[in-house]
């Protein structure tokens, strides 16, 4: 860091402390307190007041309060809570009713059907909670939708589903030899084949519980919670048999990730905790389920639900024991550690014999929103007893923020290189706050000073560099970019100046952002001409690359400007672009008291040499010969010719620049990479 103050300086604000300037200066000064003191003092008094206003509170009124509006405000909660998840459920029930009274369902005509195809999708666009639909029949004819997107990418990649992919369809069926085929097909949005894939069935619908269970007398309409085998997640399988034609079942998942993450959403407070638990004391859901799902004992089985004792604490099921007794659906315990929590339980009514229950805790001491009221009163009370202390609180908060705002202001005012008018000295009785003002005045004083003969971008990044700040320079690579508007004076000397100022003052500082965005500098500009280099004076061991890149983005940059320009009735900009890398002299030039970092030598010459000749070849972008050779493989280059330039004793080959070398192919002309 290079801020214009000594080295010592920096060193010893560190420490703490900061020298004064005179002895005497100091001791004409107003008597100064510490920072530390006075917020210590503040605080005390702050916290004292408070603390003894407090004390003659009666805290068991609002105890009690604060059970009653938790207690009240969770059972709400709970009861809104569950009547969502058991909409999740009657919206999958809805969409089996559908389903089921469908002609082409109940006939068992499932090949060929794109309107069937069509109507499964829009029922799974419609209803959330699904993640498939599908039916299966008595003679083992099976058809299934997935709607991919709410499988999750690992379900995706496991499909090998191409990247368009929104819905997978499956249909089994049974040929006239008695083969059973099975074909899927990958759809796109619009219901397009995307992919498509035969082989011999290996899924019988009749053999699965979901199917058999359901012509039992006391089938429940959805299933026992069990884990996916093909994408390892939790969830439900809604059911119900077709009721006319072709004896059939119709049914669909749904995934319990989405519930999941419901879950979260409902959460109260910082430790709320919400979940799902069956009658075999099973957790279904759980904002945490993805690392709460136990590993199998053996190779091959299948994932194990977590139980409820080993998810939550002895209290939490404590409390559900007590409800599932036939106690109160609110509870209030206290967990080890002595915090008290009130929780509300329900049962979900569609999950039918899934036996699916839902719990709701949070802690107490985080229900501030039921008992607000009845604290505001209280806040009252206690502010009554500081308000004696109130008027000085207020007069030193006054007399800190002044200096503070003031100080804050002023560091503003030079980090915006707003330096017309000198730093002001901020004094105030905080030793710190005095010690950093007189800082910031010294610093505001050496940006004033650098400022004057270099432009604020470049003081910004001499000053992050450390690099000198006197006259003389050093050889090193750079990469020089000179830009001209074609017939610039022709296009302008009718127009109005100060819509040629407004217009051009656009277009240069359109380039200008784009050349600083590619890590270059701008050196200057010369009328409608821009002069800007790299390397210098931040190091860039891949300038002229960013270099590159950077004439190709104006390019385009100036083309967008240039449809602007016409809607509004203003001649486009057509730029040329000369570019060349090579050894400069790079550093102050001037005098003591007036200087310009720039850069100087041959390299510069031919840059601009290399401008100017677009105007013989017809081309935007020349570069020399040297800038080829250092970013060969990465831009795509034409050759143009081999040129003498005025003031140059030995040719120069000269190419011009096409793009990156991904987006160009030898089409014509000889491009090289």
């Amino acid at each position: 860091m290079n801020d214009g103050a000594p080295a010592s300086f920096h060193k010893r604000a560190k420490l703490g402390w900061l020298p004064l300037r005179t002895v005497s200066q100091d001791r004409t000064e107003t008597p100064r307190i510490s920072f530390q003191a006075l917020v210590t003092i503040l605080f005390m008094g702050v916290v004292l007041s408070v603390g003894l206003g407090l004390v003659y509170l009666s805290f068991d009124r609002a105890k009690a309060i604060s059970l009653s509006a938790a207690t009240a405000y969770i059972d709400r909660v709970a009861g809104q809570t569950a009547d969502r998840v058991d909409g999740q459920f009657q919206d999958a029930l809805n969409a089996l009713e559908v389903l089921k009274q469908l002609p082409s369902v109940q006939s068992g005509t499932l090949d060929d059907n794109p309107r069937l195809y069509a109507m499964i999708a829009a029922l799974l666009r419609a209803h959330r909670p699904l993640y498939s639909l599908y039916v299966g029949y008595d003679d083992g004819q099976f058809i299934e939708m997935d709607l991919l997107d709410r499988g999750g990418a690992d379900r995706r990649a496991k499909l090998g589903a191409p990247p368009q992919t929104e819905f997978r369809l499956v249909v089994i069926h049974t040929s006239d030899n008695g083969i059973r085929a099975r074909t899927t097909l990958f759809l796109s949005s619009d219901l397009q084949t995307l992919k498509m894939d035969r082989q011999s069935a290996d899924y019988d619908p009749r053999e699965r519980p979901w199917y058999l269970d359901t012509f039992t007398p006391s089938a429940g309409v959805v299933t026992d919670p069990y884990i996916f085998g093909d994408n390892a997640s939790i969830g439900y399988t809604v059911r119900a048999p077709v009721p006319a034609g072709a004896k059939g079942v119709v049914a669909g998942d749904i995934l319990l990730p989405q519930t999941d993450e419901f879950l979260k959403a409902q959460q109260l407070g910082v430790a709320g905790r919400v979940f799902l638990f069956d009658d075999d004391g099973r957790v279904i859901a759980h904002p945490g389920m993805a690392g709460l799902l136990k590993a199998p004992a053996h190779h091959g089985e299948a994932l194990r639900l977590p139980l409820l004792r080993e998810v939550e604490t002895a209290a939490v099921g404590e409390a559900i024991a007590k409800w599932r007794q036939g106690g109160h659906a609110q509870q209030i315990f206290t967990e080890i550690g002595g915090r008290t929590y009130v929780a509300a339980f329900r049962a979900m009514l569609t999950s039918g014999d899934a036996g699916l229950m839902l719990a709701i805790m949070a802690p107490l001491d985080e229900f501030f929103s039921e008992i607000e009221e009845e604290r505001r009163k209280l806040a009252i009370l206690t502010l009554a007893l500081v308000a004696a202390a109130l008027p000085l609180v207020l007069w030193l908060s006054w007399l800190l923020a002044r200096s503070v705002r003031s100080l804050a202001a002023e560091t503003d005012r030079i980090r915006r290189f707003d330096l017309a008018v000198p730093s002001k000295r901020v004094r105030s009785f905080v030793r710190e706050i005095d010690d950093l003002s007189r800082s910031v005045e010294t610093m505001g004083a050496v940006v004033q000073a650098f400022a004057r003969y270099v432009p604020k971008r470049l003081v910004q990044q001499l000053v992050e560099t450390g690099a000198a700040m006197s006259l003389g320079g050093s050889r090193r690579q750079v990469s020089i970019l000179f830009t001209d508007i074609t017939d610039f004076t022709g296009i302008t000397e009718n127009a109005d100046p100060e819509l040629v100022a407004l217009y051009t003052s656009r277009y240069l500082a359109q380039l200008t952002e784009v050349i600083m965005a590619h890590g270059g500098t701008v050196d200057k500009f010369v009328g409608d001409s821009v002069m800007a280099i790299w390397n210098a004076p931040m190091d860039d061991a891949d300038h002229v690359h960013h270099a590159c890149a950077a004439v190709l983005a104006c390019r385009e940059v100036n083309r967008t400007l240039n449809e602007t320009f016409e809607r509004e009735g203003w001649p486009p900009y057509r730029t040329r672009f000369g570019l060349h890398a090579g050894e400069a002299v790079v550093g102050n030039i001037g005098s003591a008291d007036r200087m310009n970092y720039t850069v100087l030598g041959a390299a510069v010459n031919l840059a601009a040499r290399l401008e100017m000749l677009n105007k013989t070849y017809g081309t935007e972008i020349l570069v020399s010969e040297t800038v080829v050779s250092m970013v060969e493989g990465q831009f795509s280059f034409r050759f143009v010719d081999a040129v003498r330039p005025k003031g140059f004793e030995a040719s120069v080959r000269v190419f011009e620049l096409i793009g990156p070398v991904q987006q160009h192919t030898t089409a014509s002309g000889r491009l090289l990479s």
